[in-house]
């Protein structure tokens, strides 16, 4: 019998299951070695989906993306180096372990439900007033934009701070897996949510 294919080397995937059935296609916890496939995908429609979780948070570190149309997050101290960023991830996900006492991949996987927005708003021009309107966000969004605000939360803490990326990784991860409102990714999917409840 051959032995399961362990994520780092050290955490198995096999029996996490993604309990939001809006997310389960788009989600993937396919057991990987080392999470770099170099865009092996790109050019596939939803390649993103083949890709395991872990790989996009790795990703998304390197490409925060920005907050209020300002570069805050996307440059300077974001060198976008894969070996840093994967190096940060692995650091997280150990002081997530020593934490918890539980599989990093599946606090992870959590995280990324509870935070995932189920709305967002859009602007509609209509007789030269623009107004707000609620619309349903895709899945492949929702993860999108809990990976970007779980990622921004966590640099936001450590670029002045005291703390280090991977500790406030790690914090922003546990905050958003408790469903704790001093959560950037929970706090901002509220926000939203309750914008697109009163644009109705």
């Amino acid at each position: 019998m051959t032995e399961a294919v362990k994520l780092f080397d050290k955490w198995d995937v096999t029996d996490i299951k993604v309990k939001d059935k809006g997310l389960e296609r788009y989600l993937s916890i396919k057991p990987v070695l080392v999470p770099k496939t170099g865009a092996r995908y790109a050019g596939r429609r939803f390649h993103k989906s083949k890709i395991n979780i872990v790989e996009r948070l790795i990703n998304r570190t390197m490409v925060p993306g920005h907050k209020g149309k300002k570069h805050k997050f996307s440059s300077g101290h974001i060198t976008g180096k894969s070996q840093t960023a994967y190096q940060l991830v692995f650091e997280t996900f150990e002081i997530i372990e020593k934490k918890t006492k539980k599989n990093p991949v599946e606090v992870l996987v959590r995280a990324v439900e509870n935070a995932a927005p189920r709305e967002d708003i859009i602007t509609i021009t209509y007789g030269g007033a623009r107004y707000p309107k609620a619309v349903e966000c895709a899945p492949q969004r929702r993860i999108d934009t809990a990976l970007k605000t779980m990622v921004q939360g966590a640099f936001g803490k450590s670029v002045k701070g005291k703390k280090s990326a991977a500790a406030a990784l790690s914090d922003e991860i546990l905050l958003a897996y408790q469903l704790s409102p001093n959560s950037n990714a929970i706090a901002k999917k509220q926000e939203v949510e309750r914008q697109a409840d009163s644009s109705r």
